[in-house]
């Protein structure tokens, strides 16, 4: 079979602009150079009297230049063309092109400061009247009329609390054994081994403890609680509760809240208690410390106040976390990639709010002698 080279020709007449189409175009053939842009005409048509036969190399071809020719402002008629390549061009003209992101960083970093305070400060109704709605839940609750499902609760409970522990208890266990070696790494120096006790058992039980534990709930129960309410609300489950006449945030919101308020400060003294016995077990098997002179020590070095200043941090980065994902969970759109973006949402404002809460809560602490 004799193949065509493949050509390529425009020409203007009276404001006419025809492309002659000749030849066979096929993919990985020889083909000819680009044309240049159009930048001046009416109308652009084709003449395909001479086309051979055809792929999509010829519509690659002709794209750029139906598409100059229409930023030029000159009508484009397919007419001319085979009817599957003419359907073919128009689909193509019919979807824009996509653009890619821009770099952020050509803003400007106070153009993007800007926008994001401007976000937060637009979303700043919606999440006081999230706020507002939970506290009327709690009053409700304290009044005996919350309306919420006691097995909700149960099975919330048990999500938050016996199911982490496998997790907690790997997280604590490592980071009193890594505080363990960082302390007696300086105190092996002095000859103090011994107050390796004092280090783990103040660091674990009065912060350490309470911020590990804060941060897998965040990335755990937080990110659970924004995807099954990002789904609901995608399923328009949430709406039907309104429809019905039904209290969202006593039905939704409340048990979640609760839970993790119960479970929270358990799940602390749990933490602190496992990064205790990380930094006894390397202490005595590492640094020759006696074991039960390291238990006396670490009774000594412990009182009420530091389990309690550790608990109630607990407390609160629970209430914070379960704040976080149901707030992102609530006010998330009725997409799949809307439940993505709430999911990573609740993630990230659960350990900011964690960050700022143990910095404050460490500052009033100090500064109260406890």
């Amino acid at each position: 079979m004799t193949s065509h080279n493949a050509s390529l020709l425009l020409h203007q007449e009276a404001g006419i602009l025809t492309c002659q189409i000749a030849g066979d175009w096929h993919a990985g053939e020889q083909q000819p150079e680009p044309l240049p842009s159009v930048t001046g005409g009416e109308r652009l048509q084709f003449d395909c009297s001479g086309l051979g036969r055809w792929d999509s190399s010829l519509l690659a071809r002709l794209l750029p230049l139906a598409e100059s020719a229409r930023q030029a402002g000159c009508v484009v008629a397919d007419d001319g063309l085979p009817p599957g390549l003419a359907r073919l061009l128009r689909l193509a003209l019919a979807v824009p092109a996509r653009r890619q992101p821009g770099n952020s960083h050509e803003e400007g970093i106070l153009d993007h400061v800007g926008k994001v305070t401007l976000a937060a400060w637009q979303r700043l109704p919606l999440n006081l009247a999230f706020l507002g709605d939970l506290f009327r839940s709690l009053g409700r609750l304290v009044l005996g009329r919350a309306r919420f499902q006691r097995a909700d609760l149960l099975l919330f409970a048990e999500d938050a609390g016996p199911r982490a522990l496998p997790i907690v208890s790997l997280i604590s266990f490592l980071v009193g054994t890594i505080l363990a070696y960082m302390g007696a790494a300086q105190l092996a120096m002095l000859g103090a081994q011994i107050y390796i006790a004092d280090l783990v058992g103040i660091g674990m039980v009065r912060e350490i403890a309470a911020l590990m534990t804060g941060i897998i709930l965040a990335g755990r129960t937080g990110a659970a609680y924004a995807a099954q309410l990002g789904t609901m609300q995608v399923n328009e489950e949430i709406d039907a509760f309104r429809t019905f006449g039904l209290p969202v945030s006593d039905f939704l919101v409340l048990p979640r809240f609760l839970s993790l308020l119960v479970m929270a400060p358990l799940l602390t003294l749990y933490a602190g208690i496992v990064g205790v016995a990380a930094g006894m077990l390397i202490a005595t098997t590492v640094f020759d410390v006696g074991a039960f002179a390291y238990f006396q020590q670490t009774t000594k070095a412990l009182n009420l106040t530091h389990f309690i200043v550790g608990m109630v941090k607990g407390t609160v980065y629970g209430a914070l976390v379960a704040i976080a994902g149901c707030l992102c969970g609530m006010r998330c759109g009725r997409s799949a990639q809307a439940v993505g973006e709430a999911t990573t949402a609740a993630v990230v404002l659960g350990i900011l709010l964690i960050t700022i809460s143990a910095s404050l809560l460490t500052i009033l602490f100090q500064q109260l002698g406890i």
